[in-house]
């Protein structure tokens, strides 16, 4: 994960500042030197902080960078998240790239809090999807932990999640499970496999197969309030139980006082607003 954070922040870099900031370079002298202060200007849960120091330092390793708040931290309006001093040019250089991060991540991790807020006193955990933009999964995903939530799968590579399209293509849900359940023991492959159900039906079939090695979860994908409580019974703790789909805040914790563990929320990434935040020169 560390390697996939440093090639993000390396391609932000090349995009950014290409062959270089030819305004700072052309207003500011080489060697002036100065301070730089990250304003909090809305209330939340503050994420990004480490991923901006690592900016400052990759684009110039003799920054000063002194952090006054932790990433997953609740902030209010007037703090200060870190000082940075330094040359103006790298500076500013990095201004954008830090705030560009910083402010939707902590939009994230912010967005998750109030989710997970709503559980208060549930045994249920909201936790995130792949909907995440594009080259920042892995530090979204870490914005939601930060936020208190939890993380789904990675990727395609580690769990095998068992959805409608591939129910439909392999022939119905039980031989669906059956090919998992061969691919992984031909491969050598020791993935978690979770089943993606659309009635109780299917719960019945994937419970006619007995507990298979593997196999730990199964998702409730658009079960209304009452059919996830019958299933969370039909199922009785055999699997752990996922709910997803069209699940709003509103409607979050009458799902979870059906007993279910987790569930999934794609607007924890992708239906955010990022966080005011600024970064603006401090007089020494």
């Amino acid at each position: 994960m560390e390697q996939l954070i440093d090639n993000i922040i390396d391609l932000a870099i090349r995009e950014d500042i290409g062959d270089g900031d030819h305004t700072s370079l052309a207003c500011i002298p080489h060697s002036a030197t100065g301070k730089m202060q990250l304003l909090v200007k809305q209330e939340g849960v503050i994420a990004g902080v480490e991923v901006a120091k690592r900016i400052f330092q990759k684009l110039d390793p003799s920054v000063a960078f002194d952090q006054r708040i932790a990433d997953g931290a609740r902030i209010k309006v007037g703090d200060v998240a870190f000082y940075v001093t330094g040359k103006v040019t790298s500076l500013l250089q990095a201004e954008r790239l830090a705030l560009n991060f910083m402010q939707r991540l902590s939009g994230v991790a912010t967005q998750t809090a109030v989710y997970t807020k709503e559980l208060q006193g549930l045994k249920t955990k909201v936790i995130d999807t792949r909907k995440t933009t594009p080259g920042l999964r892995v530090l979204e995903k870490m914005a939601v932990t930060l936020g208190g939530g939890g993380n789904h799968r990675m990727g395609l590579y580690d769990m095998i999640l068992i959805k409608d399209n591939h129910v439909d293509f392999s022939g119905g849900i039980v031989q669906a499970i059956k090919n998992a359940q061969d691919y992984l023991q031909k491969t050598g492959r020791n993935l978690q496999i979770e089943v993606e159900v659309r009635s109780l039906e299917d719960i019945e079939k994937v419970l006619s197969l007995g507990k298979l090695s593997n196999v730990f979860r199964i998702m409730l994908d658009n079960f209304s309030v009452e059919n996830t409580r019958k299933a969370v019974e039909m199922i009785g703790g055999k699997y752990e139980v996922e709910s997803s789909g069209g699940i709003t805040l509103s409607t979050l914790r009458q799902y979870a006082q059906c007993g279910v563990d987790y569930i999934s929320v794609g607007a924890l990434t992708h239906q955010i607003k990022s966080l005011d935040l600024s970064l603006k020169a401090v007089e020494n």
